[in-house]
């Protein structure tokens, strides 16, 4: 085996050229979501994808090779809205205010559809997902507002990461109780990762 297969059934076939193509790869990798949602891992295949896409079979193999290039294409979907939206932090006038709203944009992303997103954080935890799926702009942009909200911080890039796990764990385990409110669930998040903060400096 070459050993450039496994990361080949990982990316698409192609990429879409025209808006119908760009159309119907969206609408695939949308119905791959609406799937992985509604019936979970067990129920998540490249048939069931097709059928809830309105497309046949082969019109999805011709742009994705199987099930692991979906949910790579999924992942990288919602990054990327992700970034554009934490990305927004490093515009605001204070530190503090590009903080806040990195940690909104967080929760976000997990709770607007939180159990797609909890299921993606487990698909990006496979090690044959993983070397794919590398987020280190994510993690830059996180550093960089922590350095600004907090110039005197010994390790940002340390403090990244946890800022990400805290916001996991709080939002994960509200998801699982059914938690709804947005706004409530920012500002408890908000609470423990600037008192996380305040161990190193004030924001």
């Amino acid at each position: 085996m070459n050993e450039r297969t496994p990361h080949k059934r990982l990316r698409p076939r192609k990429t879409p050229s025209q808006p119908r193509s760009e159309e119907t790869v969206a609408s695939i990798i949308e119905a791959a979501a609406q799937i992985l949602e509604a019936d979970g891992f067990n129920g998540f295949n490249t048939n069931a994808v097709a059928a809830r896409a309105g497309v046949s079979i082969g019109s999805l193999y011709q742009y994705f090779p199987g099930k692991d290039a979906l949910t790579v294409a999924l992942i990288r979907r919602e990054t990327t809205r992700f970034h554009e939206d934490i990305a927004v932090a490093l515009t605001k006038r204070s530190g503090k205010a590009g903080l806040e709203h990195l940690i909104g944009a967080a929760v976000r992303q997990q709770l607007q559809r939180p159990r797609l997103a909890r299921l993606l954080d487990i698909a990006e935890g496979r090690p044959a997902l993983r070397d794919e799926l590398a987020k280190p702009e994510l993690e830059q942009i996180a550093t960089e507002v922590i350095k600004r909200a907090i110039p005197r911080h010994a390790h940002p890039e340390v403090a990244a990461g946890d800022l990400f796990a805290i916001v996991r764990g709080i939002v994960d385990a509200a998801g699982e109780r059914g938690e709804t409110d947005i706004e409530n669930l920012e500002y408890r998040v908000r609470a423990a990762v600037f008192g996380y903060l305040s161990k190193t400096g004030t924001p």
